[in-house]
């Protein structure tokens, strides 16, 4: 019976693997790559978002009124990050502009490292790498290949079309790992190196798949979250995340990011916020802050964008074990008192696991730790269609030497 059942789960196993395994394989290297997205942009424009530690640092509001006089702008948002040597990126909104531009300054100094109003090489590059991973680089063909659906829906469907497949090859593969022999059941667990070379490619697939096995199920279970609706649905409703969607049609999926193929930049208010705001103060700000969220992290603070609205602040941990999820702040405008706190501790676990739906995928989970676990385990994703194709095209020729062996042997007998 178990032989039936895992010859059955074998053919699964193979078809779905064959018929995924190049989109796989570019999903997949393109995710290596851009789970160190952060790391790869602060680096290449170094200059933008580090600075030489020099004296003491000025305080964000005389930041604020120099930016302010030398932009000829209205300041309606900043990024405090933890750590000496970070600059302060600061949202600046001119007049005929929709949505405000984000500066780079030396906190030290003063001075205005960059904005973000034109991309780096390395956002071009990593921006590449997005849309390879999300839709296949389908939305950058201008001409539509279909006229039932947009070249973004189009690489957003088979994106998850090759997720559900790579799913399924996922949850089989944990079966076939199995031994039909349970005494060689070790044998699953290391590579023979001084095997030959298709016993190496063997081990290859089927031990590093093993290893990598919660890391892979984690990838391929949160992938179609952003490829289908009814997926989408289907896991904020599990976790009881659930938010109906409100009747202008607005918001983005919870967990995603924009549909313009960046990550949100969720310090970005959409209005310019009144003069009103003017009179608050940057420092008083992190200082209450920080008094309520004592932790390590970095700082987002938005200005409100009405009369009598509050200040926003979102502080996220930081260090190498660093947890996921952010803490949310709404503060009195006057006088800066805490009217509501949304603490990520405070969600049940149920929710904890639905909100982190990205961080679950990207291995932002528990900061740089499992990051690279990922970085790993995805390297690992991107291997398996390549030596699982050449599994099958070994058998495949042992099985046709074998018969050409036998036709001859049986032409021989006859004569």
């Amino acid at each position: 019976m178990w032989k039936s059942i895992r010859k059955f789960l074998v053919d699964i196993h193979l078809y779905a693997g064959l018929t995924c395994g190049l989109i796989v394989i570019a999903v997949c290297l393109s995710g290596t790559i851009y789970v160190y997205n952060t790391e790869i942009r602060e680096w290449s424009d170094s200059e933008r978002y580090f600075v030489e530690v020099s004296g003491t640092k000025k305080p964000l509001d005389q930041l604020r009124t120099e930016v302010e006089s030398s932009l000829s702008g209205e300041v309606v948002g900043a990024s405090v990050y933890q750590g000496e040597d970070r600059s302060v990126q600061f949202q600046v909104k001119q007049a005929g502009e929709e949505r405000p531009t984000t500066y780079f300054v030396n906190p030290y100094t003063g001075e205005i490292l960059g904005d973000n109003s034109e991309k780096s090489s390395a956002e071009e590059f990593m921006g590449y790498m997005f849309s390879l991973h999300r839709w296949l680089l389908l939305d950058r063909i201008e001409e539509p290949m279909l006229e039932s659906m947009g070249n973004r829906d189009l690489g957003r469907f088979i994106n998850g079309v090759a997720t559900l497949l790579f799913l399924l090859g996922v949850m089989t593969g944990i079966f076939i790992w199995f031994p039909q022999k349970v005494k060689n059941w070790k044998q699953g667990l290391k590579i023979k190196w001084s095997a030959n070379w298709k016993r190496v490619n063997h081990d290859l697939h089927n031990t590093l798949a093993f290893y990598s096995l919660i890391i892979l199920f984690l990838m391929a279970v949160t992938g179609p979250f952003w490829s289908y609706e009814w997926y989408r649905t289907g896991w904020q409703k599990t976790w009881d995340t659930y938010q109906a969607p409100s009747g202008n049609g607005g918001g983005r999926p919870e967990g995603g990011r924009s549909e313009g193929g960046r990550e949100p930049r969720a310090e970005k208010p959409e209005e310019a916020a009144p003069a009103a705001q003017k009179t608050i103060s940057f420092d008083e700000v992190v200082a209450a802050s920080n008094a309520s969220l004592s932790y390590e992290g970095n700082l987002r603070i938005s200005l409100p964008n009405k009369p009598k609205g509050d200040v926003s602040v979102s502080k996220s941990r930081t260090g190498f074990f660093a947890k996921a999820g952010s803490d949310q702040l709404s503060l009195d405008a006057e006088s800066l008192e805490v009217k509501e706190a949304k603490l990520f501790s405070d969600l049940p676990v149920r929710q904890q696991i639905g909100r982190s739906v990205k961080s679950l995928h990207t291995g932002e989970i528990f900061g740089q730790f499992t990051k690279f676990l990922w970085f790993v385990a995805c390297l690992i994703a991107t291997s398996l269609p390549i030596t699982g194709t050449l599994i099958w095209w070994n058998k495949r020729s042992k099985k046709k030497t074998t018969r050409s062996k036998q036709s001859k042997n049986t032409q021989v007998e006859m004569a």
